[in-house]
């Protein structure tokens, strides 16, 4: 899927959840609900992360240049921390609110709380569907499909927070799945923030087993050894490797026939596609210069 498209996707959701947000905030004044309106301060701070997130593909699709020779892929490891720091906030403000409703018990109008939430729900579907395909190679739109899922579960929260209470005038319904939603946000952002983390440590990407990677390696005609091996993401779906590969004495056609052979293995079997070999020989004669 083309950078455009990805960047009109994320325009859509962009525009999408600003609507959802200001529908969500009428309906919480007008019904006195907080977990709506709560869900609308998350709907909202959503609308600033997914700009973030349409900024940061941007970034992500220009071109290396001769400082940035890896090109802006980390951009979006970049946004997705960002967007996880402003989702934890946003959770952090519901609970403080709810933990004050409870001292405070408030019957908000059920039916309109109700309603609302249901149109947000069914937006976030459709921005969820649409995000749900580039989300899977690219971790910025996977950190604002955390978002969409988040809204989703604060919409089906109020929806159902709604009809308990206008079945049975509990109150303290409303800020109880404020709290319950907001437990659910956390565990999935801390996993996301964890994966940029990850990125940015230069750590084996999680799909990738470089033990495995070096056994493939060995089994290539020509090829006696290997070491100083390492893998790491510049991006999401783009894994880099660099290792220095011991090879049997032979002409240099020949390895660079290995080097095909190698950067073949790598990119088919583990996705990595950049890959930077130097080639040893434990057998070939040190020439000293004088």
């Amino acid at each position: 899927m083309g950078a455009t498209n990805v960047a009109r996707r994320l325009s859509f959701a962009l525009l999408a959840t600003a609507l959802v947000a200001l529908l969500e905030f009428w309906g919480g004044a007008v019904s006195r609900s907080l977990a709506l309106t709560g869900d609308a301060v998350h709907v909202c701070m959503d609308a600033v992360a997914l700009a973030l997130a349409l900024v940061a593909s941007a970034g992500a699709a220009r071109p290396a240049d001769p400082r940035r020779t890896f090109g802006y892929g980390r951009i979006e490891v970049l946004g997705a921390l960002v967007n996880g720091t402003i989702l934890l906030v946003a959770t952090v403000g519901i609970v403080y609110f709810a933990l004050r409703r409870f001292a405070a018990p408030v019957e908000p109008h059920a039916g309109v709380m109700t309603i609302i939430a249901a149109i947000g729900l069914a937006v976030n579907a459709g921005v969820g569907v649409s995000l749900r395909a580039p989300g899977k190679r690219d971790m910025n739109v996977r950190a604002a499909l955390f978002h969409v899922f988040g809204d989703a579960l604060g919409a089906l929260a109020v929806i159902a927070g709604g009809i308990a209470i206008g079945l049975t005038h509990v109150a303290w319904i409303d800020p109880l799945l404020s709290l319950f939603v907001a437990a659910i946000i956390v565990v999935g952002v801390v996993r996301l923030m964890r994966d940029a983390t990850e990125v940015l440590l230069e750590s084996v990407p999680s799909d990738v087993n470089s033990a495995d990677l070096a056994q493939h390696i060995e089994k290539i005609p020509g090829v006696t050894g290997i070491h100083d091996l390492h893998v790491w993401s510049i991006g999401s779906g783009s894994h880099a490797l660099s290792a220095h590969v011991l090879l049997d004495d032979r002409r240099l056609s020949e390895a660079t026939v290995v080097l095909r052979e190698i950067d073949d293995c790598a990119r088919e079997h583990f996705g990595v596609t950049h890959v930077t070999i130097q080639f040893e020989c434990e057998t070939c004669p040190i020439v000293v210069k004088h």
